[in-house]
C-alpha cells in the first residue's frame, strides 16, 4: 500500500462528475505486480488482489463488485477510508509491530542478541527491561497495564520466552519477538499460506487422520507429506509405503494415481469426557503435567488429528504413525508447536502452523494426571 502511494498509482480519481480519493486502478495495479516482479503474470496477480478483498483489505469503491477484475475499475485500501476492520488480533499485531518498529529505531536499543543455556537468540529483551521502558515511553500507564499489553503480545504469537517455558513476567527472564517485522515479504506468499489455511478449514482436511477403505486389515490415510503435497497412501503396513512409490526413495516424487473413495472422519464426535478451559490447565496444582514430544514427519504425515479450540487436542493417533511413537496420545492439549505458544488458537491454525513447518515437529502438550 505504501509503494503504491510513492508510486502515484494511489491518488485522487474522479469518475462521472464524483471524485473518489485515494483509490487505484485495477488494471493499472496488475501491471504493476508485474513490473515490479510481485506475480508472474496477469492471473496470479487477481488471485492475489482477490485474496486482499477476501480478508477486507481492499474493495471496489462503491462495493459494487465483491470480486475483483483486471479491468478499468477503481478500488481501495480500506486503511485509505477508514473501513479496514480493527478486531482484537489485528489491534494487537499492529501495536506489536508500532513496538517493533520503535525499538529498533533508537540507539541502543534494549533488542540485543543474548545467549542462554549455550544457544544465542536474536531481537531478545529482559522482561524487567521491557516494562521499564513501555512506562518510559509512554506506551503503558503503570507496570501492570505494561504487564497485560506484554502477556497479549506472547499469547498473540508477537513475542515468547526464549525456550516457550514462561508466560510474561516482570522480571530478569528473556524472551525475544518471535516475528521479523522488517522481513520482505512477497505478495505470492499469501496464496501458499492461504492455500494450507483452506485445506485445513474444509470438511475433507488433509491434516485430518481418516480412514478411507474400512476394510479390516487393510489401512488408508489422507494425510500431509512431509513436502507439503497431498498424498494418498495404501498399505497394510506403513513400512510398505516405499514399494507403493515404486522406488526405493521413501518420499514419492509422482503422486500415484489413485480414485478417492467416499469419506468419513474417524472419530467425528469430540473425545473429551468434558471440555477444559486454558485457566483451568494452566491454574496451580493443576492436574495436567506438560511433556515434549519430538515427531519426525514420514511419507504418510504426522499421523494424529488435532481438533478443538483454545485449547485444542488430540483427537485421533495413527498407533503405526510417527506421532504414536513420539509419544502422544488421544485426549492431550496442544501447548505449543515448533516453539510456539498456541493455547489460544484454533485447530485450523494450529493445523496450518503444523502443514507449513518442518518435517521435524516439536510440540509440548498437557496431560491429565492419572
Amino acid at each position: 500500500r505504501l509503494r503504491l502511494h510513492d508510486g502515484k498509482l494511489i491518488k485522487d480519481r474522479r469518475y462521472h462528475l464524483r471524485t473518489y480519493p485515494n483509490c487505484f486502478v485495477a488494471k493499472e495495479l496488475t501491471d504493476w505486480l508485474i513490473d515490479h516482479k510481485e506475480a508472474p503474470d496477469r492471473e496470479t496477480g487477481i488471485r492475489l488482489m482477490q485474496k486482499l478483498m477476501d480478508h477486507y483489505i481492499i474493495h471496489h469503491v462503491c462495493d459494487e463488485h465483491s470480486d475483483y477484475k483486471d479491468a478499468k475499475l477503481l478500488y481501495r485500501f480500506r486503511k485509505d477510508d477508514g473501513t479496514f476492520p480493527l478486531s482484537k488480533d489485528v489491534k494487537v499485531f499492529m501495536r506489536g509491530q508500532s513496538l517493533y518498529e520503535k525499538l529498533v529505531s533508537v540507539e541502543e536499543s534494549i533488542l540485543k542478541v543474548r545467549e542462554e543455556n549455550s544457544v544465542k537468540y536474536q531481537r531478545t529483551f529482559l522482561g524487567c527491561e521491557m516494562i521499564d521502558w513501555l512506562v518510559q515511553e509512554g506506551e503503558a500507564e503503570n507496570r501492570k497495564e505494561a504487564v497485560e499489553l506484554g502477556r497479549a503480545l506472547l499469547e498473540h504469537g508477537i513475542i515468547q520466552h526464549v525456550s516457550n517455558r514462561h508466560h510474561f513476567f516482570d522480571s530478569d527472564i528473556l524472551y525475544q519477538f518471535w516475528i521479523n517485522f522488517r522481513r520482505r515479504r512477497r505478495l505470492t506468499e499469501l496464496l501458499n499460506e492461504n492455500s494450507s489455511r483452506a485445506l485445513s478449514e474444509s470438511p475433507d482436511s488433509p491434516f485430518c487422520l481418516r480412514k478411507l477403505n474400512p476394510d479390516p486389515g487393510n489401512t488408508s490415510f489422507l494425510s500431509v507429506q512431509t513436502n507439503k503435497e497431498i498424498k494418498i497412501v495404501s498399505a497394510v503396513r506403513r513400512s510398505s509405503i516405499t514399494s507403493l512409490a515404486g522406488n526405493s526413495n521413501p518420499y514419492f516424487s509422482i503422486a500415484p494415481t489413485l480414485v478417492f473413495p467416499p469419506v468419513a472422519e474417524c472419530n467425528p464426535k469430540s473425545v473429551l469426557k468434558r471440555p477444559v478451559t486454558n485457566e483451568e490447565l494452566l491454574s496451580p496444582g493443576a492436574p495436567y503435567i506438560k511433556k515434549t514430544l519430538t515427531i519426525v514427519g514420514d511419507a504418510v504425515g504426522w499421523g494424529f488429528v488435532v481438533r478443538g479450540g483454545r485449547p485444542c487436542h488430540i483427537q485421533a493417533v495413527d498407533p503405526g504413525g510417527p506421532a504414536a511413537a513420539a509419544g502422544m496420545k488421544v485426549c492431550q492439549f496442544v501447548f505449543s508447536v515448533n516453539g510456539m505458544y498456541v493455547l489460544h488458537l484454533d485447530y485450523q491454525t494450529i493445523s496450518s502452523l503444523i502443514m507449513t513447518g518442518p518435517r521435524t515437529l516439536m510440540m509440548e502438550v498437557m496431560e491429565a494426571i492419572e
